[in-house]
């Protein structure tokens, strides 16, 4: 029986979203981004790193048809083989540049509303928030309350939270609501209470995620760890996973994917950073079962490189996840098609630090040659329901 993998390149767009300018970085609108064109072109240039030349070398996701794809979105041409998978560009409906919002559609849901966003300003949140997490946290206080990165808010208010015991609340320009505390001083499983019992009402606001960012360390090198839990709210009608499992077939979920959908049609959860969670994927194209669905995150092209704006540190992880594809696309079985696509964009080279607007590849492997053309976010549920067997 066909198994599907769905694989999501996190925040790998390729340009050409028809209503980027309607969507900012600061007083920036996203009109032109193009977070692989511009990395391409970087590269290319001698400019993502000092001392390197030449192009980017992602032959396998090339091979598919990924440049392809990046000349269909944004009009920009990539020196690229013709391809030898199936691939086209997909365009996104729903009002988010966000996780929630492009896995969501992935999955054939648009979201039905318009998500709740903080204002850049200090205070950010409103007292009745800020009541309700300093009486779950057991405080007199938060800190934080603002717009921040998650490394630097650390570095700032890491030796404040642990002379006071208070959490570091702050968002982005993201539809998110992030608890930062020690491991140790404050503990991981307070942390990770405190945001479960925060999370309903940030929800019933329409935030799409209360996400605990737990870190380790001592003043002057606190480091975030790999325990981070994102509570997303639940999705208001039945999804992709759901469609599997109600099918009676067995769902993986690898990486976030299990937080982003509430586990809502999961079976099986596997994390870990990027390189275990290739370690996993490999393991899943060997174990799982015959009309299974593995859907897959792999975030750290979002969270260590594009909200860095760090082209030099996205490329070589590009190339990594390439070679890693290479090693895999051999382990497919007869029947079996992979998927590899994104959920929106954050071009490195762009203003700001927050994602972009942007159209996502969609390169298939396992069934066969051919352009899908431009298509929505939501085609790639149905594909993958087609291939598995699944009707409505």
């Amino acid at each position: 029986m066909a198994r599907a993998f769905l694989v999501v390149i996190d925040s790998v767009g390729i340009g050409g979203a028809p209503d980027a300018d309607t969507f900012f970085n600061g007083d920036v609108p996203d009109t032109g981004a193009n977070t692989l064109g511009h990395i391409i072109d970087a590269c290319a240039a001698g400019q993502a790193e000092e001392g390197r030349s030449g192009p980017l070398r992602i032959p396998h996701m090339m091979a598919l048809g990924l440049g392809a794809a990046v000349t269909l979105a944004s009009g920009q041409k990539v020196d690229a083989p013709k391809p030898l998978g199936t691939w086209g560009a997909a365009t996104e409906v729903s009002r988010g540049k966000d996780t929630p919002s492009g896995h969501w559609e992935l999955a054939g849901l648009p979201v039905p509303w318009d998500w709740h966003y903080f204002p850049d300003q200090k205070p950010a949140f409103p007292d009745d928030v800020v009541a309700a997490v300093c009486k779950a946290a057991g405080t007199d206080g938060i800190l934080g309350n603002c717009h921040a990165s998650g490394t630097t808010v650390i570095a700032d208010l890491g030796a404040d939270h642990l002379r006071t015991g208070w959490p570091i609340c702050y968002t982005s320009a993201d539809s998110v609501f992030q608890i930062a505390a020690h491991e140790e001083h404050f503990g991981l499983d307070r942390l990770l209470q405190l945001c479960a019992d925060v999370a309903p009402l940030l929800h019933q606001m329409k935030v799409g995620r209360v996400i605990a960012r737990p870190f380790v360390g001592d003043v002057g090198n606190f480091q975030r760890t790999g325990n981070r839990k994102d509570f997303a709210i639940l999705p208001p009608a039945p999804v992709l996973t759901n469609r599997v499992q109600d099918a009676g077939r067995a769902v993986y979920a690898v990486g976030k994917i299990g937080d982003i959908f509430s586990m809502q049609g999961i079976d099986e959860v596997r994390k870990g950073d990027d390189r275990a969670l290739m370690g996993h994927l490999g393991d899943l194209m060997r174990d799982a079962q015959d009309g299974s669905l593995t859907f897959a995150n792999f975030v750290e092209f979002d969270s260590l490189y594009g909200h860095r704006r760090d082209v030099s540190g996205y490329a070589r992880h590009l190339e990594w996840f390439d070679a890693e594809l290479g090693k895999l696309l051999p382990q497919l079985r007869a029947g079996d098609m992979l998927v590899v696509t994104a959920d929106h964009g954050n071009d490195p080279t762009w203003t700001g630090t927050d994602h972009t607007r942007e159209r996502v590849p969609v390169i298939v492997a396992g069934i066969g040659t051919g352009a899908l053309g431009q298509i929505a976010f939501t085609d790639v549920a149905a594909l993958v329901l087609r291939h598995l067997g699944i009707h409505a």
